[in-house]
Parts: structure tokens; sequence; C-alpha cells
């Protein structure tokens, strides 16, 4: 399994790979994990990444295109991964395309999460996340059984800063003219399987899981 979730924020991405994660037992690899495991372990990439996260500035493709290199090439992904949040552009999508080339690697498939845009603003207005094992909660959809405390790992809750409707709105107009474009860059692939991205989490695995299985 070489699987690839797209979505635009707040459809449920980081909430599917955790549970594929679970089912299949291939890692999940976003783009923030990696930035921060290499920063904290110094390596050069590492080291390169924080000059950039320092200033508030976006890391480079190169540099974060190498982390993802680096990672797929371990040994737990040998039998395959689960990229969340990454590629967000074109020129990722198609340095990824390299990347697996140049480690004798194909890419299986993509599963995009349809939302409709209202829901995805009651979803990410709701939103807390865990400190420690970063599971996702709803204060409606999805509450946790102890207010402020994971179900998983009984860490602490919080609900990132720019989970308000302003910035959402514009994160939401960052997706569509950057990130939605991968659609058509992968359906010309025929690597593209788009599904209802509605209803509870249970609901949305199992679609998941007919599509990847």
């Amino acid at each position: 399994m070489r699987l690839i979730l797209l979505g635009p924020p707040g459809s449920g991405k980081g909430t599917q790979a955790n549970l594929l994660q679970r089912k299949f037992r291939v890692p999940k690899i976003s783009t923030g994990d990696i930035l921060r495991a290499a920063v904290g372990d110094q390596t050069e990439l590492g080291e390169k990444a924080k000059v950039f996260m320092d200033q508030g500035q976006l890391v480079p493709d190169e540099i974060v295109v190498g982390l993802i290199k680096e990672r797929i090439d371990e040994a737990d992904c040998v039998d395959g991964f689960i990229l969340d949040g990454f590629p967000r552009t074109i020129v990722q999508a198609e340095k990824l395309d390299e990347t697996l080339s140049a480690l004798g690697q194909e890419l299986g498939t993509v599963v995009d999460l349809e939302v409709d845009r209202q829901e995805l603003l009651v979803r990410l207005v709701g939103r807390s996340t865990c400190k420690n094992c970063g599971t996702m909660y709803h204060r409606t959809a999805r509450p946790p059984e102890n207010p402020g405390a994971c179900n998983e790992c009984g860490g602490e809750l919080y609900q990132r800063p720019d989970d308000n409707e302003a910035t959402i709105v514009k994160r939401l107009a960052v997706y569509e003219k950057e990130t939605a474009p991968l659609k058509e860059f992968y359906r010309k692939q025929k690597k593209l399987k788009s599904l209802n991205g509605s209803g509870s989490v249970e609901e949305i695995f199992s679609r998941v899981c007919e599509m990847v299985s």
C-alpha cells in the first residue's frame, strides 16, 4: 500500500490516516511530523529546515521532498506508507514521482475526501486535537469521553489557533488554488479515487477501506 490522502482542511485526512495505519500496519507520514522529528534529531536536513521554520517561512520543496525520501526509504516503509498532507502542490507531486521512481517504487491509490464547504467550517471551528498522539475530536460530532482529555492516551486536548472562521476561509482558498489541482494531476495517472467524506468516522473509514483494499 502506497497511499495519498487528499482533501481540504477539516476533511478528516488525519483521522482516516491514523485508522488506516492501525488496520494495515503501515506508517503514516505527515510533513509536520517528519519536520519536527528531523529538527529534534538535528539531522542535516532538519537543521536546514529549522532556519526557515524559525523565521516563520515555508520550508522549501527540496528540503521537504528530501525528508520524505529519507522517511520512505526506512525499513518500516517496505510494505508501504500513507501520506497525509503531502504533496500540497503539483511541483511537490512531480518531485514525489521522481523520488519514488529513484527508489524503485510506485504510488498506488490517491483517495480524495470530498466534503461540503459549510460542513468543513463547522468541523474545524469545533475541532480539538490531542497534544500527545494527535487524535482529533469534535465538540458535538465526536466529543472525548472526559472533557479536555484524549480517549486514546489521556493527553491534553487543545484547539489549533488557526481553527477560527476567518483563518479557515483563507486556508480553504489556499487549498483550492494550490492543492485541489492535484486531483486532475492524479486523475490523468488513473490513480485518483474520490469518495463522500461526510458521515461518521466509521462510515467514512469503511468507504476508504473499500477503495484501498
